[in-house]
């Protein structure tokens, strides 16, 4: 057994070959779950290296992007909340499996065994495809499941627009795997599993050949998250297309798919694309210059939310609970932003004076903590204190926060940031 801190080390190679299941068993065997690698969140480059790529070949084989950056931004909200509650807890699909694996197992493969992990692969596999069908055909569990069904394009970003809830079922189906394969076995190809399935979202592969018959692509794929008629229920594979085979569920990509659900949700608020469900493509109306700036604030979130997940050991649980409920006003204010929402301008006024408070409690660590408060300022639009401030070289000596009852100057915040985005969203 190698050492376990020597697991965590995850190589650049190994980062790439990951998202096509393209690993070798004695490569990603391990005796305990602790020493399992965290494939998903170090695959978060990769992620996004591959969207850039996508848009880029997508822009010159058809001389545009292959989706909207307000779809592509609220897929990528969908995926950050999802894994927001594993700053908290292990994942039930990991705490239920290690609970039936202590109290019920019934024999126990060897966790080094190439053939205890290729049986793993077939069993982790065949228990997403019957959940997989099972969240289509269970109204309780396509509650859950409709999120990643929600957008009405197909690319790379889809692939990150996930639920929070479908968990909280999908465990049941992985279950019988814990009567004889160890939980570090299962807890590698759980994420090997969702993992593959990124790259098959995706209209820039077209077809690959002998590769259909077998393993699930992005035709395959493309056909699965269609609305029209012969699209229906059907192609739930993970990676290997043979269960929708054997199972009567195959369908092969014969004619254009139209994507989404029957019934589009029409929001880019990452709230009720979490839970709700006309029958007309929905695109933002929000200025170009707006656009710009949630493009910019979420590429700020996206790099607090992997900050977060680095330092949770280190983070108070008060700490993470600030920083979760940020990074979801965040989230949601976007959202605002991008639907036109009237009260758009007043959640957004709300998250700016939420982010000071915070920077001063301590909570959060701006990345040029010097110039924080005067950047807010600025960008509420607050020019006269940014003076005073740059005079002072205190920040805080001048704010609002360092007097909090100063009701002047908090309605001056107020009535700068509403003004100031009122301005943007025309």
């Amino acid at each position: 057994m190698k050492n376990p801190e020597a697991q965590q080390d995850v190589s650049v190679s190994q980062r790439i070959r990951v998202m096509f299941y393209v690993m070798k068993p004695s490569e990603t065997s391990f005796q305990t779950l602790e020493e399992v690698p965290d494939y998903v969140r170090k695959a978060t480059p990769f992620f996004i290296s591959l969207m850039l790529l996508e848009l880029v070949v997508g822009w010159i084989r058809k001389g545009k992007p292959p989706g909207g950056l307000d779809d592509a931004l609220t897929s990528m909200s969908a995926g950050i909340v999802s894994q927001l509650p594993r700053l908290f807890y292990r994942s039930i699909e990991l705490t239920s499996y290690v609970y039936i694996w202590e109290n019920y197992r019934l024999i126990s493969l060897p966790w080094d065994s190439p053939w205890t992990w290729y049986l793993t692969f077939l069993g982790v596999d065949f228990g997403y495809y019957w959940f997989h069908r099972m969240a289509h055909e269970v109204n309780i569990m396509w509650a859950g499941h409709q999120t990643h069904h929600s957008s009405e394009g197909y690319n790379l970003s889809t692939a990150l627009r996930q639920s929070v809830l479908q968990i909280y079922t999908s465990w049941i189906f992985y279950s019988p795997l814990a009567l004889f394969i160890p939980p570090s076995v299962y807890a590698v190809h759980l994420q090997f599993n969702l993992l593959y399935q990124f790259w098959i979202h995706t209209e820039v592969i077209d077809n690959l050949g002998p590769l259909e018959l077998i393993l699930n692509t992005p035709s395959h794929h493309r056909v699965h998250h269609g609305r029209n008629r012969y699209c229906i229920d059907k192609n739930f594979a993970g990676t290997l297309i043979i269960w929708d085979r054997i199972f009567g569920t195959f369908e092969a990509e014969n004619e254009k798919v139209v994507y989404g659900l029957t019934h589009p949700i029409n929001t880019f608020e990452p709230f009720k694309v979490q839970v709700e469900g006309k029958e007309v493509p929905f695109t933002s109306s929000a200025s170009q210059l707006l656009k710009i700036y949630v493009l910019v604030q979420f590429t700020l979130i996206l790099a607090f939310y992997e900050e977060t997940f680095a330092d949770k050991a280190v983070l108070s649980q008060v700490s993470l609970l600030l920083r979760v409920c940020f990074i979801i006003l965040t989230l949601t204010s976007i959202g605002f932003l991008l639907d036109q929402r009237p009260k758009a301008a007043v959640l957004e006024t709300l998250r700016c004076l939420v982010f000071l408070g915070l920077c001063r409690a301590g909570h959060l660590k701006p990345c040029f903590s010097s110039l924080s408060f005067a950047l807010e300022c600025k960008r509420c639009g607050f020019d006269p204190w940014v003076r005073k401030i740059q005079e002072s070289g205190n920040p805080l000596q001048y704010s609002c926060l360092g007097n909090p009852k100063d009701k002047g100057a908090w309605k001056a915040i107020v009535h700068g940031v509403t003004k100031s985005w009122t301005g943007l969203s025309n």
